[in-house]
């Protein structure tokens, strides 16, 4: 009776270890179909919008921060295409290291546009005279260009010094890194943070009330959807330049979900620019894109704007 109640405990746990080791390959893969599914909806928005930016609209101050966000949301989804495709084709794996550094490139893009706009819109409510007047004409183009170049040589530095791209690995300069990019990561967000505090509080309970514009509305929801959705992978990296067995301590399928997480963030930013674009009109036809991010980027009242029309008014601030 011993050996055969062993025997059966044995069976019962090899068939158990099969079917926990069947359930997280079926997690494994069911998280990168979503992704896939998701990055393939974003890139299709995102490239819309890049496509009505850059040929379509006229640009003012804040849409080339636009502009360029939705290129780091379309390069971070293009990543994580590729890289959810290979996972659940069971290709080559080979191109993990590079397809990481990309994103992780595009993340920090992405993450600096945002908090540059949310910080330049907060400077143009708190001191509109000084804003208008002291701004410099090409500072959007100047601070996207600082933008991609910054992150492009954090990230390139990062691939380096940790063996991501060459067989060169130094581990307290990659420690070192990891935690200069994870300080980069904080210093970004609290910047959106503190920006986008300030500016609802200015708005809210300002002693002079500020008539509430698309736009913000627009800027409000890309910052929440961020902070819930687009967050959980800067502190990843955050935890990775702390805890070096990152991966031994947390969940198996965790990097899966931070990475779908993230293409909802992506793949969010466009759906908002049509749906605050889309506020108040009462048919929505495909011809029609164009309008809704027009009205998306728009800067005035409605009172204002029904008078005059948004194409007249975007004019107003400096091209780039």
């Amino acid at each position: 009776m011993g050996r055969t109640t062993l025997a059966w405990n044995i069976n019962n746990t090899a068939e158990n270890g099969n079917y926990t080791e069947m359930f997280c390959t079926t997690k494994f893969n069911t998280l990168n179909l979503f992704t896939v599914i998701i990055a393939v909806v974003g890139l299709a928005g995102n490239g819309i919008v890049l496509w009505l930016l850059a040929f379509h609209l006229h640009r003012n101050a804040f849409s080339v921060y636009v502009l360029n966000l939705a290129g780091a949301d379309f390069l971070y989804l293009c990543t994580q295409v590729v890289h959810s495709l290979e996972c659940v084709l069971q290709l080559d794996y080979n191109s993990f290291y590079f397809l990481l550094i990309i994103s992780m490139f595009a993340y920090l893009a992405g993450l600096s546009m945002i908090a540059t706009i949310s910080a330049e819109r907060c400077l143009s409510v708190m001191w509109p005279i000084w804003y208008h007047c002291q701004r410099p004409r090409h500072t959007s183009a100047t601070m996207c260009a600082l933008v991609w170049v910054s992150s492009l040589l954090l990230s390139l530095l990062v691939g380096l010094s940790c063996g991501f791209l060459f067989s060169y690995y130094e581990y307290y300069f990659c420690v070192t890194l990891n935690f200069i990019t994870a300080a980069f990561i904080i210093g970004l967000s609290v910047v959106l943070s503190v920006s986008s505090l300030a500016l609802l509080v200015k708005i809210v309970w300002g002693s002079h009330r500020i008539p509430v514009t698309r736009f913000f509305v627009t800027i409000a929801l890309t910052v929440v959807v961020f902070i819930y959705f687009g967050m959980p992978f800067g502190i990843c990296w955050f935890l990775l330049s702390r805890i070096m067995e990152f991966h031994s301590i947390f969940s198996y399928n965790v990097y899966e979900i931070i990475e779908f997480l993230s293409c909802v963030n992506s793949c969010a930013n466009p759906i908002i620019y049509f749906l605050v674009g889309s506020i108040r009109q009462h048919r929505f036809r495909w011809q029609s894109l164009k309008l809704l991010l027009q009205r998306a980027m728009q800067d005035t009242p409605e009172e204002e704007s029904g008078e005059r029309g948004p194409s007249q008014r975007s004019g107003e601030l400096e091209t780039v």
